[in-house]
């Protein structure tokens, strides 16, 4: 049997699987906080509106919380079943991360979340607060050492190899590895945006409706300060990263602007081409000028090697083969990532011009809009995934060890079975996230219940 089918199969696996479960990772690294912040205010301003609001988005969170525990189980299965000789190959240096992830960040997670569910009413108000920031604190440190490890297979640093194995030398080099840092910043960011459009999408769904007009004014105003400041700052993180991606994977970035040639100083950027990997040219290529230069080495004097000249360089370092990503996948998937960002970042910009001094336009087509961008940070996430780890192949640590040899020989039709199985299963899990998430948002903010009054008629809140 070819053993590039197993591989491949197992790739396919892995990826669906993955992809499936980072669906829910940005919505709980933005949302937590959101609703942290909503329950500060509430606690704070005494105001029950928003205590509405955090009961009405912390529905949202356990659930989409929930949903991501379950099918993140699913890929440690996998690193011991289809990619064994991987992990007999890091072992000892995803040892150290992920069970910091497990002891300290998902403890932090599981408990105070827990507390925070059934603690209120029960708990004093300020320590009923506590819990929910210690949750978001949880779920960010969690991001972080599930970033360690996938950043150390980026750019292995604090380590040697020691008998065909990698063997940690450095454990605090480890965890502040430049690229795990960047990573994890860009990774929040990214949860901000997220759970600040689907709140925004949330809150426009009501106001087209003339429901809970108020209350959702409130949301609607913290939605759009949060997502178009995390934006903001995006763009200047996403630069940071592309500076170390250059320095550490020069070839991913050349994939993802179909670089094949070395560039010399004044790089532009490519906005629209056509690759021909078989000829490894391009057929037709857009760009801008020196803009390429100025995000991948903060200077318009910078050069970008190419994918031909770093193709000749890692056959010489590492052997014969081809150490080039699907350049058709990293190059689309780079400028997808980029372009459902902005485009939902934009939304909302043009959404706070329109509602500026707390107008509420008739417009149908703009509350449609404001409601349909919902999915757009969702597919720049994943497409920002298929980014980093299309990028790296053919190595699954980067330099060390091809991906061809970190698979386990299995017979194809297990993995296509499990393929098929978790296909079904993930599906039944994304119905049952959708309904969930839709009847918790069209049901709108709960009433208290020590206000027999709807808080909308007593509160008069509008747009600054």
């Amino acid at each position: 049997m070819d053993d590039s089918l197993i591989v491949d199969l197992s790739r396919l696996q892995f990826a669906m699987t993955t992809l499936f479960h980072f669906v829910f990772v940005p919505l709980t690294l933005g949302l937590a906080p959101i609703v942290a912040v909503f329950q500060t205010i509430a606690y704070r301003t005494k105001n029950p509106a928003w205590e509405r609001l955090t009961r009405m988005f912390g529905a949202m969170l356990l659930i989409n919380f929930a949903m991501g525990v379950v099918t993140g189980l699913v890929q440690e299965f996998q690193f011991g079943m289809n990619w064994g000789p991987f992990s007999d190959y890091v072992g000892n240096v995803f040892g150290s991360p992920l069970v910091m992830e497990g002891l300290l960040a998902f403890f932090l997670e599981s408990t105070f979340l827990g507390l925070w569910t059934f603690g209120r009413g029960k708990l004093p108000p300020a320590v009923h607060l506590a819990t929910i920031w210690l949750f978001t604190l949880g779920t960010m440190l969690s991001a972080f050492f599930i970033l360690v490890a996938n950043s150390w297979m980026q750019s292995p640093v604090a380590s040697e190899v020691v008998d065909g194995q990698a063997v940690l030398t450095d454990v605090w080099a480890l965890i502040t590895n430049p690229f795990a840092i960047a990573a994890w910043v860009h990774a929040l960011l990214a949860g901000l945006i997220t759970a600040s459009i689907v709140v925004f999408g949330v809150t426009a769904w009501h106001l087209a409706r003339r429901q809970h007009v108020d209350v959702m004014k409130l949301a609607w105003k913290a939605s759009l300060i949060i997502g178009i400041a995390a934006g903001a700052l995006q763009g200047g993180v996403g630069d940071w990263l592309g500076v170390i991606v250059t320095d550490r994977q020069p070839m991913k970035l050349a994939a993802a602007e179909a670089v094949w040639e070395d560039t010399g100083p004044c790089a532009g950027f490519s906005i629209f081409a056509i690759p021909d990997m078989g000829q490894r040219t391009n057929v037709v290529d857009i760009q801008i000028p020196c803009v390429l230069s100025l995000l991948a080495t903060n200077s318009l004097d910078g050069s970008v090697p190419g994918m031909n000249p770093l193709q000749e360089q890692y056959e010489e370092q590492y052997g014969p083969g081809d150490y080039t990503p699907n350049v058709w996948i990293q190059y689309w998937a780079w400028r997808g990532m980029m372009g459902f960002g902005l485009a939902g970042v934009a939304w909302m910009v043009f959404a706070a011009w329109r509602t500026r001094r707390g107008r509420l336009p008739d417009q149908r087509w703009f509350w449609r809009i404001s409601t349909w961008i919902i999915p757009l940070p969702f597919i720049g996430s994943l497409l920002g995934w298929v980014v980093t780890e299309n990028g790296r192949q053919p190595w699954v640590v980067y330099g060390q060890l091809k991906t061809e040899d970190a698979a386990s020989n299995l017979a194809p039709w297990l993995v296509v079975t499990s393929i098929v199985v978790f296909g079904l299963l993930y599906s039944t899990f994304a119905v049952v996230e959708y309904r969930l998430l839709r009847r918790y948002a069209q049901a709108g903010p709960p009433p208290l219940e020590s206000k027999a009054a709807d808080v909308d008629d007593d509160d008069h809140v509008v747009l600054a």
